[in-house]
C-alpha cells in the first residue's frame, strides 16, 4: 500500500511539474492544482497513524491518530483554494 501512494505521489507532482512549464496558463493552474494534490497526500501518508479519536479525556494506553496531520492537510487545502481563485483571477 504504501509503494502505491508513492508512486501515486511521484505521478501527481510529476505531471504538475511538467504542466507547470508549459506555456498555456490554464495549464499551469492544473499543475499548481497537481502539486498541491500531491503535497498533501504525502502529508497524509507520511503522519497518519490509526487510532481512536483524539478526544478528551483519554483512556491509559490507547493509541490515538494525530489530530495535527488533519489539522495541516486541512489548511493545505484551504491555502490552495485562495491560490487557484488568485491564479484564475489573474488570467481573466
Amino acid at each position: 500500500m504504501t509503494m502505491l501512494v508513492s508512486i501515486a505521489v511521484a505521478v501527481l507532482i510529476g505531471s504538475g511539474s511538467y504542466l507547470l512549464l508549459k506555456h498555456d496558463l490554464i495549464r499551469v493552474v492544473v499543475g499548481v492544482l497537481l502539486i498541491s494534490n500531491g503535497a498533501n497526500l504525502f502529508i497524509m501518508m507520511a503522519g497518519l497513524r490509526r487510532g481512536a479519536a483524539p478526544v478528551l479525556p483519554i483512556p491509559a494506553g490507547v493509541d490515538i491518530a494525530d489530530p495535527l496531520v488533519q489539522a495541516l492537510t486541512l489548511t493545505a487545502i484551504v491555502i490552495t483554494f485562495g491560490v487557484t481563485a488568485l491564479l484564475l483571477s489573474l488570467i481573466y
